[in-house]
């Protein structure tokens, strides 16, 4: 029982560590000054590839407490990105057995229409509460990067980590379905 649990445990410190290291970069002064392009939101893609490929892999409470913690640290208004990803999460966790079998690009439109919609809700509540945001330019162009890095990490995650997506009839080495 123990040699089934321990690499949700692996997977799980794996997602963790690759999100602070996001931050850590993210968090150096390597920036040439103002007015440069803003890049994708990796941490979202990593997350939202991670749930498609494997749901079990990024509970709930986790993504919650990462994106949080995110917030906090990048000086976001904390809770609202994590709201957002959260709700997209379970989106994509409740569409798992379609996306077991959908295609790849229909993956890709799912996840670039959650990102839009994410930014979109994003925008109307900030510009509610009369809250500072980046203009519409910025904005529009860290979406289309973010969409347009989502198949890199996709590739990446399943190079590099070994993750992949479930098929209907997968099992683990001890007869059980994953």
């Amino acid at each position: 029982m123990a040699d089934r649990a321990s690499p949700l445990w692996t997977y799980r410190l794996t997602f963790v560590f690759l999100v602070s290291v996001v931050v850590f970069l993210k968090l150096l002064p390597l920036h040439p000054g103002p007015g440069g392009i803003p890049g994708p939101d990796i941490i979202l893609l990593i997350a939202l590839s991670w749930i498609v490929m494997r749901p079990d892999y990024v509970p709930v409470l986790l993504l919650a407490v990462v994106f949080l913690v995110t917030d906090l640290l990048l000086m976001r208004p904390p809770g609202l990105w994590t709201a957002l990803a959260i709700l997209a999460g379970e989106y994509l966790r409740g569409r798992q057995v379609q996306l077991s079998v959908a295609s790849f690009l229909t993956e890709w439109a799912l996840v670039a229409g959650l990102v839009l919609a994410m930014t979109i809700t994003n925008a109307v509540v900030l510009a509610v509460f009369a809250v500072d945001q980046p203009s519409i330019g910025l904005t529009i162009i860290r979406l289309i990067f973010t969409i347009l890095c989502y198949p890199l990490v996709v590739i990446l995650c399943g190079r590099a980590f070994g993750i992949r997506k479930v098929r209907a009839g997968d099992q683990d080495r001890f007869g059980q379905r994953i």
